[in-house]
């Protein structure tokens, strides 16, 4: 039987830490919180899951040496996963204890239960960003695309665009008129192009491009930034103008307005970078 020796590092213990962490926060969740099926519940484990299962997977492939045998750029897959994972545990440390905690106002085991999982995903979420901060590129430093600041702008532009989904598919609050619907077209060119670069970073498909990965970069987030520019614009005013039409959902569309501002911040950094990124290895 083989002897497999454990190389300790900080990046190893910080992993050990997130998928403890993640871990007991959904195994206390599932067996004494008493949470409700669907909606934000299954939000929050889902949350849990994914990146406890995510976290397992990237510790048994190094531990066990197969880097080179997997089928994804192993400088680019582990710190995605870690900065999807950071988010997910953050938003899930926002979420719970306000549907759980706040608003259902639990008592006895059920509500120590909810606390304990509260506390354990906020310890997961620290974690994770200390794994993205341990993983990402240092100045100077060859590394894959993901492990740069442009690289987690993207997981970050991805994670705020599902959000936006979210928020304006349940009721649908951007059909009553044409220009939310750009907004909506917005939303949906920019998340998959993202998506897309985030995907073939990961499989090492860059190459498949027709013209050189950073011109493509460049000439995207240049485009990204402008249409999330008119989308900014746009849905506030076609929402909240004197001629809009009122719902009783307007605190969604609030929201929806703010994390819009939020990823063309996102997007503009991102452009910002690009131009000066001079370290990309895919």
């Amino acid at each position: 039987m083989p002897l497999i020796v454990f190389q300790t590092s900080r990046l190893l213990w910080v992993r050990l830490a997130a998928l403890l962490f993640s871990c007991v926060a959904f195994s206390v969740a599932a067996h004494g919180a008493i949470l409700p099926h669907g909606g934000m519940a299954d939000w929050c484990i889902f949350c849990w899951v994914f990146s406890f299962t995510c976290t397992l997977l990237v510790l048994l492939v190094e531990q066990f040496g197969l880097q080179a045998r997997a089928p994804v750029s192993w400088s680019n897959f582990p710190i995605t996963v870690a900065c999807y994972a950071a988010l997910l545990s953050l938003s899930a440390s926002i979420i719970f204890p306000v549907f759980f905690l706040k608003q259902q106002r639990p008592s006895g085991e059920v509500r120590d239960y909810r606390i304990v999982s509260t506390v354990f995903s906020c310890l997961a979420a620290v974690a994770y960003m200390g794994e993205v901060s341990l993983s990402k590129a240092r100045p100077g430093e060859v590394a894959g695309y993901m492990a740069t600041a442009p690289g987690l702008l993207k997981v970050c532009q991805t994670f705020v665009a599902c959000i936006i989904f979210i928020l304006i598919s349940d009721p649908v609050l951007y059909d009553h008129h044409a220009a939310l619907r750009w907004c909506m077209a917005v939303y949906c060119i920019c998340f998959i192009l993202s998506m897309a670069v985030v995907v073939l970073c990961i499989g090492e498909w860059t190459g498949l491009l027709p013209i050189p990965f950073s011109k493509f970069l460049s000439a995207y987030g240049l485009l990204a930034a402008i249409m999330y520019l008119t989308a900014t614009i746009i849905w506030p005013v076609f929402q909240f103008g004197k001629n809009s039409y009122r719902t009783s959902y307007e605190s969604k569309t609030i929201t929806a307005a703010v994390f819009t501002a939020l990823n063309f911040l996102l997007y503009l950094a991102d452009l910002a970078y690009t131009a000066r990124l001079v370290f990309v290895t895919v």
